[in-house]
């Protein structure tokens, strides 16, 4: 089995205080290190960093898939079933507005999937993913 190496990603906020209440109080992740021009966040073990440019917030542009207008920058996490469900759970119960409300992709074929997207509140777009085989993350 191939080594998970977390990543990192680097993404444009407009609103520091706005960053911290959702990604840790929605979405349940740790706080790191922080200056007031940026904020490091653990993302299910992976390093997000949230830097204040809200010049470059804002800017979205989709591509049809499925029947949906995904978002093409975006960036999430493979979860377990159950954990996804949790999340979806606590997104639901903060009100929270989906691009893609949670549903089953490929249902009964190879890669099945549970995912939802959504974006905080900078707008960038976020994607949850769960799949109840993880051996079909890259099912063709």
């Amino acid at each position: 089995m191939a080594v998970t190496h977390p990543f990192h990603l680097a993404f444009p906020v407009d609103d520091l205080a706005a960053a911290r209440d959702f990604y840790l109080g929605v979405l349940g992740c740790a706080e790191g290190r922080s200056s007031p021009e940026w904020v490091d966040f653990d993302f299910y073990g992976h390093q997000i960093v949230a830097h204040l440019a809200p010049e470059e917030t804002g800017k979205v542009k989709t591509s049809a898939v499925d029947g949906h207008g995904v978002p093409v920058r975006h960036f999430g996490v493979v979860l377990s079933i159950p954990e996804w469900q949790d999340l979806a759970d606590r997104l639901v119960a903060a009100g929270t507005q989906f691009v893609i409300a949670p549903y089953v992709r490929f249902k009964g074929q190879p890669g099945e999937q549970a995912t939802m997207f959504f974006t905080d509140p900078a707008g960038n777009a976020i994607e949850v993913k769960a799949f109840a085989d993880m051996g079909q993350l890259f099912a063709k």
